[in-house]
């Protein structure tokens, strides 16, 4: 019997300088391609691609209280089918695939989220 140890599957995400995963890798699991990417296209689409949808939907929203979900019917379908028309542009999903992939190798490498990075830069 050899003395080698069977290498895991799960060993690239545990290198790295802070045993957060390689920051060069660039695949991407199950779970960042279903969940995380798609979240990072909403998040773009919707201060980026269809501010204005969002601000009309947000403005009835104030303004219907209780009654939105049938006063704003109008305005959440125009939200809607903007915020559709983005996610099945390829470009803004390779455009937002790498952005996460920049994120996360600078997360790797660094250590502190994108949101610690914020935080901290408030505070100066």
């Amino acid at each position: 019997m050899s003395n080698t140890r069977p290498t895991s599957v799960y060993e690239k995400y545990k290198c790295g300088p802070h045993g957060l995963g390689d920051p060069d890798d660039l695949s991407l699991r199950k779970v960042e391609i279903d969940v995380m990417v798609p979240k990072k296209m909403r998040e773009i689409a919707r201060v980026e691609k269809c501010f204005e949808e969002v601000a009309e939907f947000s403005t009835c929203g104030k303004n219907a209280g209780l009654l939105m979900v049938f006063k704003c019917r109008g305005e959440n379908d125009k939200l809607r089918s903007c915020l559709t028309k983005w996610y099945e542009d390829e470009e803004f999903k390779d455009r937002c695939k790498k952005e996460y992939l920049q994120e996360r190798s600078e997360y790797r490498r660094t250590g502190i989220t994108t949101k610690e990075k914020q935080r901290i830069a408030n505070m100066m």
